[in-house]
């Protein structure tokens, strides 16, 4: 007898009779059919208690803070894996930004969260205060959607109308023989070719000249310009597509060798070398004489974008400007390391571009050195500077264009004809060391010759840029022409919106950035315009921009003359105090200083 049937008889009688009741039941057919049911609806049944449980307002609380929770934990070892910071130290910014005379010039009053205006105070910005709602109302998305990181490489790797966009394609003869690319957006495959026929339908219904054409009778052209690597990406895509969607005619610029545009001459487009963006704007200009030309960049872009705004001066063509995620230090933004997952991203895709031109580029650069190279420094170095090149040139030139005039006589270096030599002047060679690489390509070098308004938006998680405790905030107190729009939330051209979508019936996506730049547009012409209403007279005190404006579009003006190594300079920053008085005083008319 076992110890168990020893208890089992050591029990009174009467409970032996209902242990034995109980185990016949429970061994009895009907009894397992119940288990079985009971076993097999039981998940049904968890179901519905946790719907009925979620009925509670405070288990829905804790339930999303705890998927939160785990959420947030589990991309903090991502990060820590991907070795992906997680947070920026911006506290220094903070505190500059808020000192006398940097904060909120205008008084705006934005919160925290949301875009701050950081700029003097002109007539322009008071009235893109004013009129500007994008400026000041939207809020960013917070974690997940919010995420630095993810906002960055969702910009960059998909996007809502990737595949739907359709391009033709121009290829543009420049002076030295080379060829950039011009993609026209003509519509998408849902057949939505009909963006400026429903622009001219609603320009005409709109009242107090509202419509970007404001100024003519044609739809106005926006200049898009990628990052430098070349390549459209989502991000960009997007903008595209509301651009048409609001009645722009939408041109992408392509550097030479990039984005499948083929490669002529055996010279690269250093990261400030505005030259090929300047003869492509004056070609889109003669393409259309009458429509208001404006600018945007993406990220990297902004290096020819900034310099070409520079050395053009007065004499340029277009209206204003806008730069998403600008690089606004190129020397600093080379030598400041990013994460490894963007470095080997950014390498990753310059490398391949340039082992596909390999065999016409290795006379005169050192292409084996150039693709060991580990980081964007040395890559650029390595290609841009005659320290880190290759002495010996290859007896046969490289890759000549049908141009006539380079199929003869001596040539430079670059193979280039003399006369074209002559005309690029010092970049027709490669620089002598890296700081005299960024002598001539710095961004901002000629930011005080700037006669166009521009519009640059940034982010303080920005994980692609340095921190934003370098961003020259003097400029933007002293110059009039540049705005700096600041928010703590967005990336690297992310600028998520916490809702996705926006009150505007014409806006379908949720990029703050889109909704602001084409907003600022439509601003500053219905302020150019005002401003010719006022001051229509040529004789009298033209204030506020208007005559040069007029005049850069009319064509009169001279060709720009390109500046030599001996008349660029740095950027001249004035101090917080000159600022402040500057501000005070309020002495600045919007009128282009002819400086050409």
């Amino acid at each position: 007898m076992t110890q168990q049937e020893d208890k089992y008889l050591r029990l009174p009688t009467r409970q032996r009779k209902h242990w034995t009741v109980c185990f016949n039941l429970m061994c009895s057919p009907m009894a397992s059919f119940v288990w079985e049911c009971l076993f097999c609806f039981l998940p049904s049944l968890l179901l519905l208690l946790l719907s009925l449980a979620f009925r509670w307002p405070r288990a829905r609380c804790w339930t999303r803070l705890a998927v939160r929770a785990a959420g947030w934990r589990l991309w903090v070892i991502i990060c820590l894996i991907l070795e992906l910071p997680l947070d920026r130290d911006t506290r220094a910014l903070t505190e500059e930004a808020g000192s006398p005379g940097t904060d909120d010039l205008l008084g705006s009053g934005h919160a925290s969260d949301g875009p701050r205006l950081i700029c003097k105070a002109t007539a322009l910005a008071k009235y893109l205060i004013r009129h500007c709602g994008s400026l000041a109302g939207p809020r960013l998305a917070s974690w997940p959607r919010g995420d630095p990181h993810l906002q960055t490489l969702s910009s960059m790797l998909c996007g809502q109308h990737g595949d739907t966009l359709q391009f033709t394609r121009d290829h543009l003869l420049l002076r030295d023989g080379g060829i950039v690319a011009l993609d026209w957006a003509v519509g998408t495959r849902q057949g939505e070719a009909g963006g400026r026929k429903r622009w001219e339908g609603r320009k005409e219904h709109q009242s107090g000249g509202k419509a970007l054409g404001c100024f003519t009778t044609t739809p106005p052209v926006l200049l898009v310009i990628p990052q430098s690597w070349g390549g459209m990406t989502p991000h960009l895509k997007t903008l595209c597509h509301q651009a048409m969607r609001q009645g722009f005619y939408v041109v992408v610029f392509h550097p030479r060798g990039t984005a499948g545009c083929p490669l002529t001459t055996a010279r690269r487009t250093e990261f400030g070398d505005p030259a090929d963006l300047e003869q492509a704007v004056a070609y889109v200009h003669s393409r259309h004489p009458s429509s208001v030309l404006v600018a945007v960049s993406e990220g990297s872009g902004s290096g020819i974008l900034l310099s070409y705004l520079g050395e053009s001066g007065s004499s340029s063509h277009l209206t204003a400007a806008a730069a998403i995620s600008p690089v606004l230090l190129g020397q600093l933004w080379f030598e400041t390391a990013p994460p490894l997952l963007y470095r080997w991203g950014v390498l990753f895709h310059l490398k391949t571009q340039l082992s596909r031109y390999a065999s016409s580029f290795r006379g005169v650069l050192d292409v084996d050195r150039a693709l060991s190279c580990s980081s964007l420094r040395d890559f650029e170095e390595t290609l841009s500077c005659s320290s880190a090149q290759l002495q010996q040139r290859a007896a046969t030139p490289p890759l000549r264009s049908q141009n006539p005039e380079l199929s003869s006589g001596s040539h430079s270096p670059q193979g280039l004809a003399p006369s074209v030599a002559w005309a690029l002047g010092e970049r027709a060679y490669p620089a002598k060391d890296w700081d005299s690489y960024w002598e001539r390509n710095e961004p901002l070098r000629d930011a005080d010759e700037v006669a166009v308004p521009v519009l640059c938006i940034c982010s303080r998680d920005d994980p692609l840029l340095p921190p934003a405790s370098t961003l020259p905030l003097p400029l933007f107190q002293s110059n009039p022409y540049f705005l700096l729009a600041l928010t703590d939330r967005g990336g690297h051209c992310g600028f998520t919106l916490e809702g996705g979508r926006t009150t505007n019936e014409e806006v379908e996506d949720g990029n703050w950035s889109h909704i602001a730049v084409l907003e600022y547009f439509r601003v500053v012409a219905d302020f150019l315009k005002g401003e010719e209403r006022d001051k229509a007279s040529w004789g009298g005190p033209l204030g506020e921009y208007g005559q040069a404006g007029q005049r850069s579009r009319t064509g009169n003006t001279a060709p720009p003359r390109r500046r030599r190594a001996t008349m660029m300079r740095r950027l001249r920053l004035q101090g917080p105090e000159q600022s402040r008085v500057d501000a005070e005083e309020g002495n600045f008319t919007w009128k282009r200083s002819y400086t050409r």
